[in-house]
């Protein structure tokens, strides 16, 4: 992946995410509240998630227990599919959290060792943080749920953070064309 892909898509992905809250629409509120216990969002996002992560294992190398990759394939894929079964609360969370631990590699992959690019630091920065926050909601999922309560209390908080995530999506697609 290209330093410019790289940098455009997490810009677009704060865009897409932060326009709706910060013009108000009644429907991105409903929507994101509902996200972190709902069963059609958890086959979703934990689904891409989980097919995501058995194609890695599925090209792993022989340095990387590749001998092993059918029993770690089935091994996950039963996992995977017991997730849904024995433990569907907060699936949605646990997923996204997943997909970000997964989108993370190709993101920092293309910024790594660009060092005369010193705007590369805008992406870099918040997917460390991203990173942080996924470990975090990955181990306590509820903590988006109490977020969100606290996020759509007051209606200002939700347009000011939506607005905040859409300025930077903004300026994450402008620096991505400086490269």
């Amino acid at each position: 992946m290209s330093l410019y892909l790289a940098t455009l898509l997490p810009g677009l992905f704060l865009l897409v995410l932060g326009a709706p809250l910060a013009l108000g629409l009644p429907g991105a509120g409903i929507s994101l509240r509902a996200f972190p216990r709902s069963s059609s969002a958890a086959y979703v996002v934990f689904g891409g998630a989980a097919a995501w992560f058995l194609y890695n294992i599925w090209h792993l190398s022989a340095a990387d227990f590749g001998e092993y990759k059918n029993y770690l394939f089935l091994g996950f894929a039963v996992v995977s599919v017991l997730a849904f079964r024995c433990g569907p609360d907060f699936l949605a969370v646990r997923g996204a959290c997943a997909l970000v631990l997964l989108a993370a590699a190709p993101l920092l992959d293309a910024a790594y060792m660009e060092y005369d690019r010193p705007q590369r630091l805008l992406m870099v920065t918040p997917v460390y943080v991203a990173i942080a926050l996924a470990i975090w909601l990955g181990a306590q999922p509820w903590r988006l749920r109490d977020f969100l309560e606290w996020l759509f209390s007051h209606p200002g908080r939700a347009r000011v953070a939506g607005g905040l995530l859409a300025a930077y999506g903004l300026l994450l697609c402008g620096v991505a064309f400086t490269y």
